[in-house]
């Protein structure tokens, strides 16, 4: 299988995980203000539904460049994720309590809740690839 960490006259080429976690990130916001702007009254999920599932396709094929990668800072990428997971996972958690605490209906709830874990994962992603992704361990 073909590396994607690819040497090119001393830069390094990497794919652009941050840029598709961004991409993602904005289809998310865009669905959720479409919900906030028409929630409580009659809302088409359709919309919602269509670029939740576009964000989650790019998150997907983020994990896949991802998987890719073999020369790479994973000791940083992991430090730094692991604490951005547990920032914005309580960030969404919050937020998630304050759609129950509206009384959010439920499949309105639903959508809601599964784009705040791309979300909560998206932001960690971001942080923890850009960290790591200048990080030179000491040779």
């Amino acid at each position: 299988m073909a590396q994607l960490h690819l040497e090119t006259g001393g830069a390094e080429r990497l794919p652009p995980v941050a840029a598709l976690a961004v991409g993602s990130l904005t289809l998310i916001v865009v669905g959720g203000i479409y919900l906030a702007a028409h929630i409580p009254g009659p809302v088409s999920l359709a919309p919602a539904i269509a670029l939740l599932v576009a964000a989650c396709l790019l998150m997907a094929f983020n994990g896949f460049l991802l998987s890719q990668l073999r020369d790479f800072g994973w000791v940083r990428f992991r430090q730094v994720g692991k604490w951005a997971l547990l920032a914005y996972g309580l960030s969404a958690g919050m937020l998630e309590y304050v759609f129950i605490y509206d009384r959010v209906p439920g499949p309105e709830l639903l959508v809601l809740t599964l784009m705040l874990l791309v979300y909560a994962v998206d932001i960690p992603l971001i942080l923890a690839f850009s960290v790591a992704r200048y990080y030179q361990p000491k040779r």
